[in-house]
């Protein structure tokens, strides 16, 4: 694999930028993986002061994808990647966002513990996520009906977290 997206950088979501978002969450490379949401969904996460929508670009390109925090208001310090939508896969954009969210989360916006769930049909994501760091919590069994194929199913949500002492460890390993 070759990492050529090591710079990917963040700006706020405009509404301007809706219709596309929504058809990253279409495509059918990304919505077996996803619960899609619709527009006014996402115009509510733009508005909300709890949630953070912002859109992944590079200096080469923008929108190369998006991504959803929610609770960057609790009290508890407990930040959730509500969401991390990409167009371009297999070339390093994944794992280059989710070293900045983390970054993102734990110095700025001074998380405890930084948490997301993840399909397990999504391995690959799994495998990055545990791969970054990540530690599972657990499994919501047959929480979210699936449709692949053309088959009706059910599939599961692995809990997985990073706590800041964890994240700092990291970064005094030069993991970060």
């Amino acid at each position: 694999m070759v990492e050529r997206f090591v710079t990917p950088r963040l700006r706020p979501t405009m509404l301007s930028d809706l219709d596309w978002v929504v058809s990253v969450e279409q495509d059918g490379a990304n919505r077996p993986f996803i619960t899609p949401w619709e527009r006014t969904q996402h115009e509510g996460a733009i508005r909300f002061p709890d949630c953070r929508h912002f859109i992944v670009e590079s200096p080469e390109q923008d929108r190369l994808g998006f991504v959803i925090l929610q609770g960057c208001r609790n009290p508890h310090g407990s930040i959730e990647l509500k969401r991390l939508v990409l167009q371009t896969k297999g070339q390093g954009l994944g794992r280059a966002c989710v070293r900045l969210l983390k970054k993102l989360a734990f110095t700025q916006m001074h998380a405890h513990r930084f948490w997301l769930d993840v399909k397990a049909l999504n391995e690959r994501a799994h495998q990055l996520y545990l791969s970054e760091g990540f530690v599972e919590e657990g499994r919501l069994r047959e929480s979210v009906r699936v449709t692949l194929d053309g088959a009706d199913g059910y599939d599961s949500l692995i809990v997985m977290s990073l706590l800041d002492r964890e994240y700092q460890a990291r970064v005094a390993m030069g993991l970060e």
